[in-house]
């Protein structure tokens, strides 16, 4: 205790205070601008091989020659998957698809009661898109998709003789349809996102809270309510036990968290859902395995754990999830990020319940592997090292006599 001619302002005047602080907040802020900023500074410069059906459904010589001449069109930012339209129909069903193009099945005869003067109305290519995807996956391949169709228009043009110039520049229209439509209450496909990150802070803030109060309610630390501050009688507990305790009760009130995430963005604010006993399941889980991956680092790191905590499932995990930008328009960096963050295999599974029928191959089973790994990984780290701790003797305080 400092005397009563001591002001507490003194420690302003303390360089270690002012640099270790310093370097801590200064770290965070420049982390979360590169994370943040860098993966989304220039999404349409870095887009690569962004996948989009090329369908020829009409099966005639100029419908083939539309379609080659799209595929072997040069450049590498979209990838032209050719495929039937029923394939392409399920595919974006799976959200394996962005968007496609369509020669419809009656474009050759179309392009040639053109010519013969005969037509009551232009061919037309039909380019479908899919929000469910992401808006902005499905805003490029609408955008390449139709950019083809156009430069198609124009080639095709040259090669007919057609006496009006304005329909011989642009003969082909083209029309815009939903290839894969979702409920007026889905965000334009970014609740599965949003949703998703409610399991991932819940779990998170969930593992801040629980850190503090298992600690207060075994005496190693006081809590402050308002005015008062509260001690407990000291219960000696090892780290592993510690965590453990934390642990169970994550698992417990991520029942609760689960089941009132889920009646606020149902119930309450009346999200488009299906699978409502598959939702919570997963809600649960989601939040659970964040929870216990949070404090496995806050048992570790102890206070820095939080930055960390913030650092992995927030700032890294944000711009890596594929729903604000298709993963295809990320730097390299970003998409190794994306194998491994857990926002992006949670956003993976929420979205197939959400909009694909819950199908395993739509994202749903990926989810839970990945969620299964991850558990397992928070509890072999946190575990192991807080073991690691107590077998050294490096207790929270000194137990000797």
């Amino acid at each position: 205790m400092t005397g009563p001619g001591v002001s507490p302002y003194r420690i302003l005047r303390a360089r270690p205070l002012w640099i270790a602080n310093g370097v801590l907040t200064g770290v965070l802020a420049l982390l979360f601008t590169l994370f943040y900023v860098g993966a989304n500074i220039d999404p349409a410069g870095q887009l690569k091989n962004l996948p989009v059906a090329l369908v020829d459904a009409d099966g005639g010589e100029l419908g083939a020659r539309v379609a080659q001449g799209i595929a072997a069109a040069p450049g590498d930012k979209v990838e032209w998957k050719v495929m039937t339209e029923r394939e392409a129909r399920t595919q974006l069903g799976k959200g394996e698809l962005y968007g496609a193009l369509v020669v419809p099945a009656d474009f050759s005869v179309s392009v040639t009661a053109l010519s013969n003067g005969t037509a009551t109305h232009r061919p037309t290519l039909t380019v479908l898109t899919n929000q469910s995807a992401g808006s902005l996956g499905s805003s490029f391949a609408r955008q390449a998709a139709t950019e083809a169709a156009s430069a198609a228009s124009v080639r095709l043009g040259r090669q007919l003789a057609l006496p009006d110039k304005a329909l011989a520049a642009d003969p082909i229209a083209v029309h815009i349809e939903d290839g894969h439509p979702i409920g007026d209450h889905s965000g334009l496909g970014m609740t599965a996102f949003y949703y998703s990150l409610v399991l991932v802070v819940c779990g998170m803030l969930a593992a801040n809270v629980l850190t503090g109060q298992v600690d207060h309610a075994l005496g190693y630390t006081h809590n402050d309510m308002g005015p008062r501050r509260l001690h407990r009688p000291l219960i000696r507990a090892t780290r592993v036990q510690t965590l453990a305790v934390s642990s169970t009760m994550m698992a417990g009130l991520s029942l609760v968290m689960g089941t009132l995430v889920m009646l606020g963005a149902v119930g309450i604010m009346g999200m488009d859902a299906g699978h409502l006993p598959l939702l919570w399941l997963y809600s649960v889980a989601a939040i659970a395995v964040c929870g216990i991956g949070a404090l496995s680092l806050l048992a570790v790191a102890g206070t820095p754990g939080m930055l960390l905590v913030t650092l992995v499932f927030i700032a890294m995990a944000v711009p890596t999830a594929g729903a604000t930008t298709p993963l295809e328009a990320l730097p390299g960096f970003y998409r190794f990020l994306a194998e491994f963050e857990p926002l992006r295999q949670i956003t993976g599974g929420v979205r197939s319940i959400l909009y694909y029928d819950a199908q395993g191959d739509a994202g749903l089973t990926r989810g839970w592997l990945m969620m299964g790994a991850g558990l397992l990984a928070a509890l072999a780290f946190g575990f192991g090292l807080t073991r690691l701790y107590d077998r050294k003797g490096l207790h929270r305080i000194n137990l000797s006599p």
